[in-house]
Order: C-alpha cells, then sequence, then structure tokens
C-alpha cells in the first residue's frame, strides 16, 4: 500500500485500532501471560506505526505486523528491567522460546486469534471479580474502548474507573485467574456470568440510570459488538437469544424519544420509525435458538420481544401468546420484575382490574418498593380506571424513586394531565 499523507495515516490507525485492538490484545495476553504487559506493548506497537507507516506504508496484514511488533517491544522493555532485576532474566529467556516457536510457526492463524478473544473474554468475565469490574474490564479491553468513555458512560469518574481496572488486574494475577475457555462441564455457570455483563452494557446504555438522556448509544452498539462477537466464537442457544433480544430492544431507539428528548412509551411510538433490518435479525435469531429447545430466559424475552416487533399496533399485538411467554419464563427465572412486566401483558389481556390485582400482589413481597416502574404501572392502571387520586399518589411515588431526567418529565406531564 503506498505511503498517506500524516492526517490520513492518523484517521486510519485510530480506524485500526477501534477494530483490531481486542484481536491484537487477546494474542498478546496469550503469548505474553500479562495482561498489563500486552497493553503497553500494543500501545507501543500502534505508536511504532505511526512512526514507519508514513515511510513504508500500511502493511497488506496490518493485525500480524502489529503482534510481532509489540512482541518485540515487550522483549525489548523485560531485557532492559532484567540488566537491573536478575529475577526478570528467566522470563526474559521464557519469552524469547515463545517467540521462537510462533516464528516457526508462521505467526497466528485467524481461528488462533479468535480463540484467543474467547479466552480474553471468559477472563474479564470471570466469577471472582466483582461485577463493576467485570464490566469495566470487558468494555476496556475487549472492546477498546478508553478509560474516559466508559466512565463517561458509567457516571463516575476516570480515576474510580481506573482504580476498579487497577484492582481487577491485580486479581487475576494474584489469584491467578487462568486465561483460558471453561471446560464443556464448566462452561454453561461461566457463559451465564459472560451473557450478564453483555446484558448489563446494553441495559446501561437501553435505559441509563440517570442523567440527561434515555439512552447511550455507544454502550447499546458496543453490547450488539460483543453479542456478535460472542455468537460467532459460541453457537449456543442462549447467546443468540440474547443477541436477538438485544437487536429487537435496539430496533425501536429511533421511536423512543421524541426530538426535544421527552420519553415516547410503546403504545404511543412511530412504528414506521422502527430499524426494520435489525427486526429482521432479531427474528430469524430467536427462531433459530427456539427450534434447539435448549434456550433460557434470553431467548424467551426476546421472542416476546419479536411479537411486539411484528405487530402493528397494541391493538392488535397478540397479547395471549405474551402473557404465555412470561408464565413460562416467570418459571425459569422468577424474578420481582418478570412478575411486574407479566402484570402488565395481563392487564392488556384482561383489562386494567386484573393488572392492578397482579401488580398489588407483585408490590406486597416488597423487593419492588423502591422500583419506580412498579409505581409508575400501578399509577397507569389507576388512571385507566378513572381513579384519579390513586394514580396521581402513585405517580408522585414514582418521580421521587426514579433519577432519569426525561422518566421525570413524563411522569410529571401525566400528573399535569390527571389535574
Amino acid at each position: 500500500m503506498p505511503p498517506l499523507v500524516p492526517e490520513q495515516l492518523s484517521r486510519t490507525i485510530e480506524t485500526l485500532y477501534r477494530s483490531e485492538s481486542g484481536r491484537v490484545l487477546a494474542t498478546l495476553v496469550r503469548l505474553l501471560g500479562d495482561l498489563d504487559l500486552a497493553e503497553e506493548a500494543m500501545h507501543e506497537a500502534f505508536a511504532a506505526a505511526l512512526e514507519s507507516w508514513p515511510q513504508t506504508g500500511i502493511p497488506d496484514k496490518p493485525r500480524p505486523w502489529l503482534i510481532s511488533t509489540a512482541r518485540f517491544k515487550a522483549i525489548d522493555g523485560i531485557r532492559r528491567r532484567a540488566r537491573f532485576d536478575g529475577a526478570q532474566r528467566d522470563l526474559v529467556h521464557y519469552m524469547e522460546a515463545r517467540i521462537h516457536e510462533a516464528a516457526l510457526g508462521q505467526g497466528e492463524d485467524d481461528e488462533e486469534i479468535e480463540d484467543d478473544r474467547l479466552r480474553l473474554i471468559f477472563t474479564c468475565c470471570h466469577p471472582a471479580l466483582p461485577p463493576e469490574a467485570q464490566i469495566a474490564l470487558t468494555l476496556r479491553e475487549v472492546c477498546g474502548l478508553t478509560t474516559e468513555e466508559i466512565a463517561r458512560a458509567f457516571l463516575v469518574t476516570p480515576a474510580t474507573l481506573a482504580q476498579r481496572i487497577v484492582r481487577a488486574k491485580a486479581k487475576i494475577r494474584e489469584t491467578p485467574i487462568p486465561y483460558e475457555v471453561p471446560t464443556p462441564q464448566e462452561l454453561p455457570e461461566r457463559l451465564g456470568a459472560v451473557l450478564q455483563v453483555i446484558y448489563l452494557v446494553f441495559n446501561e446504555g437501553y435505559s441509563a440510570a440517570a442523567g440527561a438522556e434515555v439512552t447511550r448509544a455507544e454502550l447499546t452498539g458496543e453490547a450488539i459488538r460483543l453479542g456478535r462477537l460472542l455468537a460467532e466464537l459460541q453457537q449456543e442457544p442462549e447467546v443468540l437469544g440474547l443477541l436477538a433480544l438485544m437487536l429487537l430492544q435496539e430496533s425501536r431507539r429511533a421511536a423512543r424519544t421524541s426530538a426535544t428528548g421527552e420519553l415516547i412509551l410503546l403504545e404511543d411510538q412511530d412504528r414506521s420509525l422502527w430499524n426494520r433490518e435489525q427486526i429482521g435479525e432479531g427474528v430469524a435469531l430467536v427462531e433459530k435458538a427456539l427450534k434447539s429447545r435448549r434456550f433460557g430466559s434470553y431467548t424467551l424475552q426476546a421472542a416476546i420481544a419479536a411479537v411486539h416487533a411484528e405487530a402493528e399496533s397494541v391493538a392488535v399485538t397478540d397479547w395471549r401468546q405474551i402473557v404465555a411467554l412470561y408464565n413460562q419464563l416467570a418459571r425459569i427465572q422468577p424474578s420481582p420484575v418478570v412478575q411486574l412486566n407479566r402484570a402488565v401483558a395481563i392487564a392488556m389481556r384482561d383489562g386494567p382490574e386484573a393488572g392492578l390485582a397482579h401488580i398489588d400482589a407483585v408490590l406486597e413481597h416488597g423487593e419492588l418498593a423502591n422500583y419506580y416502574l412498579a409505581h409508575s404501572a400501578r399509577a397507569d392502571m389507576f388512571r385507566r380506571l378513572g381513579r384519579t387520586a390513586e394514580a396521581k399518589s402513585s405517580y408522585e411515588r414514582a418521580l421521587a424513586l426514579t433519577q432519569q431526567e426525561p422518566e421525570r418529565q413524563f411522569l410529571q406531564d401525566r400528573i399535569r394531565q390527571l389535574k
């Protein structure tokens, strides 16, 4: 490839970093055996690319060039430290032997690099790490997001986020947590942790816990990218089910808020704005997962989303099928939130009186006492029944519990409409 002007080269390398850093880092972790060392070497390799590619042009295969350069940068760094620390000398010999083996094997092939990425995902999502550390590490090391980007998305300071990553890396090193794909016996439990991390990332982007915006597209986009990667590497029904669920929920993004940022409920959304390409892909994935007969909660949630996605309006939605799917979901994942969603579906099928009875039963258990959506749903039942005072009281309770500005505006509008 001919040399590029500096501005073009910088943009090209930045794009390459976004698309390839996850693969490069994953392979370097396998070769170097240390996450910090691999990350440092990778950044040095990209810096070397900025220096040398203006003269030599971009290699036909940039990824092997970056891996090879990073590997030798790491060796050079360890050699320098070994001059002052005798304990490093054995590590230098070990690393040189690994490089020699890789050279004999003509480097890493694509299949091995994809296996490396799978190993890195399972390492970042190891159950020995706290959930917030799993999320931070996965976005940093697998997706290549900067510390500042992740901190901004989760409304914490970069220093706090950096500390989570430092502690997580120390835990991996000290435990030590093996850099490997779980055995077939361990896979179901470990895969569940990975899927949970991906869905937590998606949910924070789909319905931000606080702040001025309903959604954060950069997080839902990263979660879907992670879901696609996992689906390529691990063709398990629940992996397909989670990817389907995220695509079907994301398909409604353009219709979920007004031009001025107000929240728009499902029943009031302009369905012509829904992304039909994402819906088509999501429906195909959920059908494939259902056919396996080995699906779980993500696939059932995706099936519910698919019923909504294929309906032309709320009025013609197949609420009987949705209630039946919630019944099945409640059997395998008996959570209060599932029961609340089931109660709302029952209200759509059988009327607000039936829905209110089920919502009150859920609230009696106490777990959702401070969950604003439970009080908002209860308020909506009262509103539909014409019980204005009780509706107002429940909307005010929901308003006191939410931190998201568009949600607050929506609830305030509902209270004003009651007056």
